[in-house]
């Protein structure tokens, strides 16, 4: 077995494990600390900008790396969807959104150094994290990019990074598989996994607990003294529309 077969299954779940306990540990003892530090009172023209290609370019690229990796390729050749239609479905939504969160993350990275109260906010810890987003977020849309130019000479990482994925989840890594990929992708899934590693000790662990159920409960009605005594609802005047 070679160092890179060795690498590629023993590191994932090494990741794994400090993901798992640094979430467990940060939940026990830092529960004040389980936020994201918002830093909307200090400005808000860039962050309504900013903030939502981040996280909806972001939604858009996880959903792409689910897809990819979890769902084997015999399935979509199953329903007809041969690989070179599945590789431009998947490259030009994939770069799309990978330029999208790109430009998000530097505005709010631009934001917070340029905003006097954001930047004297921002941590160590902080700036370690966005260097390594940025670092995965920039890997990834460059293996894209480099797939989408290849075409049909780019390599099918569904037959070599997909199944090494799925591989660690069912407890058989095949690392001989993830070694077979190009450079691209190992920088890009090295870097992801330190990312991971790092993931509790940041303000990324608030996605864990995104308000998901906002979704789903029932408005709340708000109502003032004086607008109850005129049976009149608060907020029934008009206002300007937000994200």
């Amino acid at each position: 077995m070679s160092a890179g077969e060795i690498y590629w299954n023993v590191v994932p779940y090494v990741t794994l494990a400090v993901l798992v306990v640094g979430t467990w540990w940060r939940y026990s003892y830092d529960k004040f600390g389980w936020t994201t530090r918002s830093s909307q009172l200090y400005e808000n023209r860039l962050l309504r900008v900013a903030s939502p290609l981040f996280h909806f370019g972001i939604l858009v690229v996880i959903l792409g790396h689910v897809l990819g990796l979890v769902i084997p390729e015999s399935w979509t050749e199953a329903i007809g969807v041969d690989e070179h239609a599945y590789h431009w479905i998947a490259a030009v939504p994939g770069v799309l959104a990978g330029i999208a969160t790109l430009v998000g993350v530097g505005l709010l990275i631009y934001r917070r150094r340029s905003t006097g109260p954001v930047f004297t906010a921002t941590t160590r810890n902080d700036k370690v994290m966005y260097v390594v987003l940025v670092a995965a977020l920039a890997a990834g849309l460059a293996t894209t990019l480099i797939g989408a130019v290849e075409g049909n000479q780019a390599h099918n990482y569904r037959e070599t990074v997909s199944p090494w994925f799925r591989s660690i989840w069912i407890l058989q890594p095949r690392g001989d598989l993830m070694a077979q990929a190009p450079l691209s992708f190992h920088v890009h899934v090295t870097i992801a996994l330190v990312l991971f590693a790092l993931w509790p000790f940041t303000r990324l662990v608030h996605a864990f607990s995104a308000p998901f159920g906002y979704l789903f409960r029932p408005y709340i009605v708000y109502r003032s003294r004086e607008a109850a005594g005129r049976g009149e609802l608060v907020g029934s005047q008009p206002h300007r529309k937000g994200w």
